[in-house]
């Protein structure tokens, strides 16, 4: 197919249904960083707080998808080093949160929910927990390309496309701090420490993750 017939000068249905499939492939797979930062945040805040955390990961999200959008996500992608910094400062920053709730001793409670973090600071742990993660820039990097056409407005595409993966991925973080949510009230038996051991568990197993994923991956699996 010739280059005349690959642009179109709008998202067509074609196009974004196969988008939609490229995106679940994507989205259907076993937990990862930011879904265990999800679930550990509304085990001892429940979902209504950890929607800050999610709004920290769209955030990050939104920006990798504009960087990728624009072609710098292209250079972020072939530069190995930044990359490799980039995912060993997410390695410690979880394994520093998981430690930090493990050996936590005591919080303020307001109606059987730990408070003691801002709003802020659970932003900032979603929002730092997306952005270094290597495989979130490399997909984006590697799947807009492929879907936008570069002789037309790029705003428009981006705005479509860039949105259908914020609402896929607003759906599915929301799925597993609802879970998780439902999970902590038929266990509030357990008293806030152990509640903090098991969320900083699902940190370290969240740094793991990050910790064992291989950059030479093809970015789109």
């Amino acid at each position: 197919m010739g280059p005349c017939q690959r642009k179109d000068p709008r998202v067509t249905l074609e196009v974004y249904v196969l988008y939609l499939s490229t995106l679940a492939v994507y989205f259907i797979a076993p937990p990862d960083s930011t879904e265990l930062v999800v679930i550990s945040n509304s085990l001892r805040h429940g979902y209504k707080r950890t929607l800050n955390t999610i709004a920290g990961d769209l955030t990050a999200n939104a920006l990798q998808m504009s960087a990728a959008a624009f072609g710098l996500g292209a250079i972020i992608y072939t530069s190995a080093d930044a990359l490799i910094w980039i995912k060993w400062f997410g390695v410690i920053y979880l394994a520093w949160m998981g430690l930090n709730l493990i050996f936590k001793k005591s919080e303020r409670l307001i109606m059987g929910k730990a408070v003691s973090e801002s709003r802020f600071s659970l932003f900032k742990q979603g929002f730092i927990t997306s952005s270094v993660n290597p495989y979130a820039i490399i997909f984006f990097a590697a799947l807009f390309p492929q879907f936008i056409n570069p002789n037309e407005p790029v705003l428009p595409q981006l705005l479509i496309l860039g949105s259908t993966v914020l609402i896929c991925d607003f759906l599915s973080l929301s799925f597993y701090g609802i879970t998780a949510t439902k999970a902590a009230q038929k266990l509030k038996t357990l008293n806030l420490t152990v509640l903090n051991r098991i969320s900083g568990s699902f940190m370290f197993v969240a740094a793991f993750l990050l910790a064992s994923k291989d950059l030479e991956v093809e970015p789109a699996k």
